[in-house]
């Protein structure tokens, strides 16, 4: 699928998943560089922010601002991925004083590949957020086009309150 980054084109490795799909099997490194598994992401309501490189602009502000709306929503898990390592995030966080963002580092690349998002010429997942839940369905996806704008923060956080009060 197309994706651009300041105009220029860029493509995924595949067409990324729709809503109705089941999240696809995968392993992922938390911020312990330990391994987790695409199931144990599904202990509540799940919300996903991918972001290229948490080191750019806009991957930080939109990582900073879902993880200024997580204690809003203490029944859903929030995780933001990218293809940062284990330890660039930690530093990312510590500086821009991210606590509440469960961080998940896709460097190995499997992730991105497993959801149709992975960008092999620059090695990067595109722009996307999801809500997945407990069964694992995806049941939102918004994916940003032009990597170098910002998700619809207001169009996920509103879906989410709809589905915590089903």
């Amino acid at each position: 699928m197309e994706f651009t980054k300041k105009g220029t084109q860029l493509e995924t490795n595949g067409n990324p998943l729709q809503v109705g799909d089941q999240l696809p099997a995968f392993t992922i490194l938390d911020a312990q560089n330990e391994t987790i598994s695409s199931n144990q992401l599904l202990n509540n309501l799940t919300f996903i922010s991918v972001v290229p490189n948490i080191n750019t602009p806009v991957c930080s502000l939109s990582t900073r601002k879902f993880n200024e709306q997580v204690a809003e929503f203490p029944t859903v898990d929030f995780y933001t991925i990218s293809t940062n390592t284990p330890a660039e995030q930690k530093e990312w966080c510590a500086l821009s004083d991210v606590t509440a963002m469960h961080m998940l580092s896709d460097e190995k690349f499997e992730f991105g590949k497993q959801m149709g998002l992975f960008i092999a010429d620059n090695q990067i997942d595109a722009r996307s957020v999801w809500v997945i839940d407990t069964d694992g369905k995806i049941i939102y996806r918004e994916l940003v086009r032009e990597l170098s704008n910002e998700p619809n923060y207001q169009a996920v956080l509103n879906f989410i309150k709809k589905q915590i009060k089903k």
